[in-house]
């Protein structure tokens, strides 16, 4: 028996959301992906633009429905366009807010019925800067300081049926920092973690059974500068 069972990734498809897949799938169990993009080895996905809430919504019910249910959910999908609020335009301003908050809100409702039967789990995945917040970067504190509000009240709210995990990750060695200006991207010598690191907590916190939650969990680099 599969303890696992079948879990939906959001942005499954590439950084760690990639990552979790790879360990759910040699864990034995059944990932399914949402991402604009298809994930490798012909994972089953619906592909589909996250900053559209509806269409997340809708995606994931499809998932959950090809699935025949669906025993957790990892929110791994996100995005950020850094800059100063007067220089990021309203458009991706709002898009990251949609992607890294509202979508995850909307997957997580269309799977609900299904995580309730299933007494399943949740990991939200959050940021260090959801407890820390700096300049340039309005939009993605914004919407990591929401996610770290809507896990917790989320928590409460499902307990005894459902388990709830908020992830904080620090930076990690993923495409996130693509296309970025060289002033918002790490340098040579920052400190960034292997995705393949976080989604062995992400696992972990998958692994706990019935009635038992792991939290919240912070997973950095040990030289980690924006966490404490």
């Amino acid at each position: 028996m599969n303890p696992l069972g079948n879990v939906l990734v959001t942005g499954g498809a590439g950084g760690l959301g990639a990552a979790v897949v790879a360990a759910v799938s040699r864990a034995g169990g059944k990932p399914y992906v949402l991402d604009l993009k298809p994930p490798p080895d012909g994972v089953p996905a619906v592909a589909v633009d996250l900053s559209d809430t509806r269409a997340a919504q809708a995606a994931a019910a499809e998932l959950v429905e090809h699935a025949g249910g669906v025993d957790a959910v990892v929110t791994a999908a996100g995005i950020d366009v850094p800059g100063r609020l007067a220089d990021v335009s309203t458009e991706d301003w709002e898009r990251v807010v949609q992607v890294d908050l509202l979508a995850p809100a909307a997957v997580i409702r269309a799977c609900l019925p299904s995580l309730v039967e299933r007494r399943g789990h949740v990991v939200t995945v959050a940021s260090t800067l959801g407890l820390r917040a700096l300049s340039d970067a309005t939009a993605y504190c914004a919407a990591k300081f929401g996610m770290v509000g809507f896990t917790r009240a989320l928590a409460a709210e499902l307990a005894g049926q459902v388990g709830v995990t908020l992830l904080v990750p620090g930076g990690m060695r993923t495409n996130f920092f693509d296309g970025r200006t060289e002033q918002y991207k790490p340098g040579p010598d920052a400190s960034l973690n292997a995705p393949e690191n976080v989604a062995a907590a992400v696992m972990f916190a998958l692994s706990q059974p019935a009635g038992c939650a792991v939290r919240e969990l912070v997973v950095a680099p040990d030289m980690e500068p924006s966490y404490p």
